[in-house]
């Protein structure tokens, strides 16, 4: 296992243990079997690390919500989208109530700035959808629906944020795709015009220079298996084309579903226009 991912895995079993400020970086690196020396090439600190975890939960969402848009026909595509937003979110529940209770005042400047890029990626998504979806139907009123969507999201996911009760997550996706189609459909006023998006639709692609600094060191990480095989040839490939559109989309698939690659498939993605 690579050493990022080791340290981020053994920390998230001490904060939901003990929390965040109880927990020591001593306590990490015993947990892992390192030395306080190698911590610190990986993290400068524990806050570093901390958002680390943050940054690796938000580049899963979208990666997969990026893919969904793109592949998923448009029968289950709302479905899928909301199903997919709220599973994530169910799984980090527990990290997010100990993120608020414990960590949101020391980080919040460095905390704000991360959530605003992750939703301006979510936004760019969800306006590709939307257009998919209701095509000219909603010209007008498009980017209302993006907020409106936006805001069953954070709505709902208090729910799984503060209820004890159990959520059943497909009756609430199925719910929420009945609102957002009438909503689509009977909207007629518009409110929020594409010139007051322009400050959040800022969707500029990651260089082709910060895309190689990453997979060289994601390969340097991790042992041979097919998905460092994959990153090795999709690095052959940026430097040099030579591989058809085909098995690059091959390559790219073998990286989807891995959880410290999925993100460099998401960044290949967007740069390749696949």
């Amino acid at each position: 296992m690579a050493k990022k991912q080791l340290i981020m895995e053994k920390a998230l079993e001490l904060f939901a243990k003990q929390g965040f400020e109880a927990t020591s970086i001593q306590q990490i690196t015993e947990q892992c079997g390192i030395s306080k020396g190698a911590f610190y090439l990986s993290f400068k600190s524990k806050d570093e690390l901390i958002l680390a975890i943050i940054d690796h939960f938000t580049m899963q969402v979208l990666s997969d919500i990026d893919y969904l848009v793109k592949n998923t026909e448009n029968k289950t595509l709302l479905y899928d989208f909301y199903q997919t937003m709220f599973d994530s979110f169910q799984q980090q529940t527990d990290f997010a109530k100990l993120f608020l209770k414990e960590q949101m005042h020391t980080l919040n400047e460095k905390f704000v700035n991360k959530m605003y890029s992750y939703h301006k990626s979510l936004e760019q998504m969800i306006l590709t959808m939307v257009e998919r979806l209701y095509g000219e139907e909603i010209e007008t009123t498009k980017y209302d629906l993006i907020y409106c969507i936006k805001g069953f999201l954070n709505t709902y996911s208090q729910i799984l944020l503060f209820s004890e009760a159990p959520v059943d997550l497909k009756m609430l996706s199925q719910s929420l795709v009945e609102k957002t189609n009438i909503l689509a459909k009977h909207t007629t006023i518009p409110f929020i015009s594409k010139e007051m998006t322009q400050m959040f639709f800022v969707n500029e692609k990651t260089s082709k220079e910060e895309i190689l600094e990453i997979i060289e060191e994601k390969t340097e990480e991790m042992a041979e298996s097919i998905e460092r095989e994959s990153l090795v040839l999709l690095k052959e490939h940026l430097l040099e084309q030579t591989f058809s559109p085909a098995i690059v989309k091959g390559l790219l698939e073998n990286l989807r579903n891995h959880p410290h690659c999925k993100w460099i498939s998401y960044l290949l993605r967007r740069y390749w226009e696949l």
